[in-house]
């Protein structure tokens, strides 16, 4: 494999760890909430949304050109004229072909898993707003929520 799609196929491998560890049930939300909380992360977040935006857009660049890759290694009269000629060139030409489909399975899953990651995380994201949402209701009683609403009015004739 070639410099990139050996890259590609890391980038698999890795959003197939994260998907994994992301579903391990025994870990709550709010576990990961204070996890995620950590300053660090807030730091690294601009830089990361950015550079995960560029390996998506790599990514479908190189799932295009593994289909066109595939198209061209597909055509039926090509490989009939190479065989012709050589005996060899057959065998090559599949060889080709497979390595294009392989790449093109290889870019398609990472695109596909990182859609999915995408609406995995979307989902946690507002399972874990609904649980925090919960708890505050919990513990909230009914004297600081007379406070809010007097100071929410107060604020609202000002």
């Amino acid at each position: 494999m070639t410099f990139q799609w050996t890259a590609v196929a890391s980038f698999l491998y890795a959003e197939i760890g994260v998907i994994l560890l992301l579903c391990v049930p025994f870990i709550s939300p709010l576990r990961w909430q204070k996890i995620f909380m950590i300053p660090l992360w807030n730091k690294i977040a601009n830089y990361w949304n950015k550079a995960f935006l560029t390996i998506i857009v790599l990514l479908i660049v190189l799932f295009l050109d593994a289909i066109r890759e595939v198209k061209k290694y597909s055509t039926a009269h090509g490989t009939e004229k190479a065989a012709n000629i050589n005996p060899n060139a057959y065998d090559h030409i599949q060889m080709k072909l497979f390595r294009s489909q392989r790449n093109l399975y290889i870019s398609g899953f990472s695109l596909f898993l990182w859609l999915v990651s995408n609406t995995g995380s979307n989902k946690k994201i507002g399972k874990l707003d609904g649980q925090i949402y919960k708890k505050g209701l919990k513990e909230l009683n009914m004297d600081s929520l007379a406070k809010i609403v007097s100071m929410l009015k107060v604020e609202t004739n000002c």
